[in-house]
């Protein structure tokens, strides 16, 4: 772990903040390219003196960005029509589909937000709001808002922390568990808010 983020410091440091864009691309498309190795260091440079670190984050969130656009047209132009034609064969017909989709469109801005916080799930969940075709103000205002919670997160263990092997560690664990415990909270509230919601609609 120690070499590879040495390696990305130096790649990071070369192509500066270029790099960070393109790391954060690959991280948040299909590539299982975890945004640590890329925000950690950035923070490091960034105590170096070698980088701006708010512009670090703000390049974190372009590259967020454009990989979740990559996954959410992937998804709309090769997924949906895959889905549809060959859904059957998987118990999925238009219908359900359908439901699926009117159901994404209402809870939509949830789901990205939350997923932007949890490893492995932020690098798919644009594939379903594609899918779903979710507008895409809200689409990218929600994952902005959600990489930009993580990247500044991370950027900030690396200024913290350096190159200690045993803090960056550390804070990253307690960051990951923050922030799914976090997202378990918002999404309970979500869900008590949108069923007393439903309940009075339903009592009137």
């Amino acid at each position: 772990m120690e070499a590879i983020i040495n390696w990305v410091v130096g790649v990071v440091d070369k192509l500066g903040y270029t790099g960070i864009v393109l790391g954060m691309f690959l991280e948040s498309s299909c590539f299982p390219f975890p945004s640590e190795v890329i925000m950690i260091p950035a923070g490091y440079l960034a105590h170096e003196g070698k980088m701006n670190l708010w512009l670090a984050v703000a390049m974190g969130i372009i590259g967020s960005w454009l990989g979740a656009l990559f996954n959410y047209y992937l998804a709309l132009w090769l997924g949906r029509p895959l889905l549809l034609k060959w859904g059957k064969y998987l118990f999925i017909d238009e219908q359900k589909f359908e439901k699926g989709e009117r159901f994404f469109q209402r809870h939509g801005e949830i789901g990205t937000f939350t997923a932007r916080l949890i490893p492995v799930v932020r690098q798919y969940i644009s594939l379903p709001a594609g899918l779903v075709r979710m507008n895409m103000a809200r689409f990218l205002f929600y994952t902005g808002l959600g990489a930009g919670i993580w990247v500044t997160i991370l950027a900030w263990i690396g200024y913290v922390a350096g190159q200690n092997q045993e803090l960056i560690h550390k804070y990253s664990r307690e960051a990951t568990i923050a922030a799914i415990a976090g997202c378990a909270v918002l999404i309970a509230v979500y869900v008590w808010i949108h069923r007393r919601r439903k309940a009075r609609e339903e009592s009137r």
